[in-house]
């Protein structure tokens, strides 16, 4: 009996065993399948994977090509800097223009003994062989990634030469303008001169007339001699020896050559300084007088009788201004620009002269000059010159 119920559990122990083993054998087949799957999903998303990266591969390869050929014919140079400033590589624009380089040579050794231009950015690099000198643009790229560079280089030299070649063009066409113009100026006094001297002739003159029309005759020549003195200024230029001068005292000179004039012609003459006698400019004194004094002129003519010239004198920012003013018709419409342009004068008689000497007088020394209405009536017309010294307290000085 107890082999019977032996016999009997381990049969069910053998059945179980089998079951189990039936299950876990199921569970194997299935987790297998599901492998089997995911591997097959994988194998495709890789299959698609390495043809993207092969179009991606081909696109690169196409690209690399298209540059490659893009710089072999590009007309710039472009030569690529490593980290360290060495040159790796260069197109033929580039051999063409600075000749084989090394691809160990360092960037700033190619550059060594280049002469830089006027413009930025522009170079006169050094010719090898003794050829026509060019004139290079360099410009210059990061290449972030690498740490590199990329330097392009653009050979100007053509635009240059015609740079060059229309300044000088534009040069001779002033030249011709300013040369009619003053052919046109001295066409009157001479024609004029020539008329009294002409009648020097006449006979029976009495000496009274004689003497009235050599009188008129030299009045004529030195209107010619003076508008050829201002050209020969303005051509020129009237800045000579500069000197360290005093501005209070350069007004005091200013006004007791002036004031005079003013007297003569019952104006009244109104000068203001505010600013520290101890204020200075960097000037030819002569200069710088006959500046102002053509301001000053030029407003005693355009004012009325028993009229204002006025000349207030101050400083800021580091600038000494003279303002001149007068209580006239103003501009009358004439662009301000165009008063400082060589012969051009609403002044009858005047030379068109004067003011631009002012203005090349400024030039010359740093300084400017501007012009416009008042808004009350009249003109001003201002200069301004760098101070030498900084401005202090200020004091006030009045003329009549």
């Amino acid at each position: 009996m107890s082999r019977t119920t032996s016999n009997l559990k381990d049969q069910a122990q053998l059945e179980a065993a089998f079951e189990q083993f039936n299950t876990v054998s199921s569970q194997l087949i299935e987790a297998y399948r599901l492998l089997e799957a995911q591997v097959n999903v994988l194998n495709a998303q890789l299959d698609e994977a390495n043809n993207q990266l092969r179009k991606q591969r081909d696109a690169n390869a196409e690209l690399a090509e298209r540059l490659g050929m893009l710089l072999e014919a590009l007309p710039a140079g472009v030569l690529q800097l490593d980290a360290h400033g060495v040159v790796s590589s260069q197109n033929p624009a580039a051999e063409t223009l600075l000749g084989p380089v090394a691809p160990t040579a360092l960037w700033r050794d190619v550059m060594a003994g280049w002469e830089p231009a006027e413009a930025d950015g522009t170079y006169f690099p050094t010719a090898a062989d003794g050829g026509e000198r060019l004139l290079l643009s360099v410009q210059y790229q990061d290449l972030p990634a690498s740490g590199g560079r990329i330097v392009l280089l653009h050979d100007v030299s053509r635009l240059h030469q015609l740079t060059v070649e229309l300044a000088h063009q534009q040069k001779l066409a002033a030249m011709g303008g300013m040369a009619a113009s003053l052919a046109h100026q001295l066409r009157t006094p001479l024609a004029t001169a020539m008329l009294y001297t002409a009648n020097l002739r006449q006979e029976g003159l009495r000496p009274e007339e004689r003497a009235k029309f050599v009188d008129k005759s030299l009045a004529r020549l030195k209107a010619l001699e003076g508008l050829i003195q201002n050209m020969l200024s303005f051509v020129r230029g009237q800045v000579g020896e500069l000197e360290v001068l005093d501005v209070g005292q350069l007004v005091e000179e200013m006004t007791a050559t002036f004031l005079p004039q003013c007297h003569e012609k019952g104006m009244r003459w109104d000068c203001h300084v505010e600013l520290s006698s101890a204020i200075t400019v960097l000037g030819d004194r002569k200069a710088v007088q006959g500046a102002l004094l053509s301001l000053l002129e030029n407003a005693l003519y355009f004012s009325p009788p028993q009229g204002r010239v006025g000349l207030a004198v101050s400083s800021d920012a580091g600038r000494v201004h003279f303002r001149v003013e007068d209580d006239g018709c103003g501009l009358q419409g004439a662009p301000v620009e165009k008063l400082f342009e060589p012969f051009y004068t609403t002044r009858a008689g005047g030379t068109g002269l004067g003011l631009s000497i002012v203005k090349k007088v400024m030039d010359e020394l740093g300084g400017s000059v501007a012009g416009g209405d008042k808004p009350d009536g009249g003109a001003w017309f201002e200069m301004s010159l760098p101070c030498r010294q900084a401005e202090s307290a200020g004091t006030t000085r009045e003329g009549t």
